[in-house]
């Protein structure tokens, strides 16, 4: 099979799972109209000789400065970490398909999980050609392990006019230590610029079936070469950098396009194939093990 016929391949399938991508960690994408009252209102609190207490203080600051690219690293559920005080604490905040909101709170390892004062908080939710935003609730929804009077998760629900569209949310007040910050996002949009659409993070079912069970052009002896775990699992704790410009002679991920990371590399009948992310392992071994085609040749992903 060509290379363009396994890109066709891939692309028609990266949407299936019906998570949404959520552009976080831009302070360009952090205000939406709902939201800008309150933060110029915080603004003029914090100005010089107007600061009441260190809330006002940590808010502005989370205001102007919280948020910083993190490229493309989804987190555990899927979603998109979202900076929170020049990233002393992340959330990561998933858009499920039925309207549901999951944020996730998190320190300053993403990978650690925190509970923090448990709290009603309003948001407000704007779809991207509408005039006005609409309000919804975030309740605390414990996790196991949550302290007493603590939480690690927050859960809101979409109206139902909401859902699937392209939404711009803001949270103005979630306390965190003793601390107030704002949290905003968007849902719907492409973590990865002016790059190809990127596939979404699989469930962890989902993913585990894919990676641990032979079949296709995928074989045991590929799994054992791969270290009988999952791409999540493997490449743990590695951030993921996506060359949108690269160089005649440079790999490419056969999904993407973009520059291939050689430290995202997975073996598939035999043979080690480097990618741009995990998502895209995943969506390249879905096709390999649905295939009847032979497998491209590994060489046959260079920018000429």
């Amino acid at each position: 099979m060509k290379k363009r016929d396994w890109l066709i391949v891939s692309f028609a399938s990266s949407s299936a799972l019906g998570l949404l991508i959520i552009a976080g960690c831009n302070p360009a994408n952090q205000v939406s109209d709902a939201g800008a009252d309150t933060t110029q209102s915080t603004l003029e609190q914090a100005k010089p000789g107007n600061a009441k207490d260190s809330d006002v203080q940590s808010t502005a600051t989370a205001s102007l400065e919280s948020d910083t690219e993190h490229g493309h690293k989804a987190g555990a559920h899927g979603g998109i970490m979202v900076s929170l005080g020049r990233d002393s604490y992340h959330v990561e905040a998933v858009v499920e398909s039925d309207g549901t909101i999951r944020l996730y709170t998190l320190g300053k390892d993403e990978t650690r999980v925190i509970d923090v004062e448990s709290q009603s908080m309003k948001g407000f939710v704007k779809a991207e050609g509408d005039a006005d935003s609409k309000s919804i609730a975030f309740e605390p929804s414990p996790q196991e392990g949550d302290a007493e009077n603590k939480t690690s998760l927050f859960v809101g629900k979409l109206p139902s006019e909401l859902i699937g569209r392209k939404l711009d949310v803001t949270i103005p007040n979630i306390r965190i230590d003793g601390e107030r910050f704002r949290l905003g996002f968007q849902s719907g949009q492409d973590s990865h610029g002016d790059s190809p659409e990127m596939p979404d993070k699989l469930a962890e079912g989902a993913e585990k079936e894919l990676y641990l069970t032979p079949g296709g052009w995928y074989t045991s002896s590929d799994i054992i070469a791969n270290g009988s775990v999952t791409a999540s699992q493997k490449f743990k704790g590695i951030k993921s950098e996506h060359d949108m410009k690269p160089k005649v002679g440079d790999r490419l991920c056969p999904i993407s396009g973009t520059k291939a990371n050689p430290k995202f590399a997975w073996i598939i009948d035999g043979k080690s194939y480097e990618f741009c992310c995990p998502p895209c392992v995943d969506e390249f071994l879905t096709s390999a093990k649905s295939s009847k085609e032979p497998m491209p040749d590994p060489d046959s992903f260079i920018k000429k």
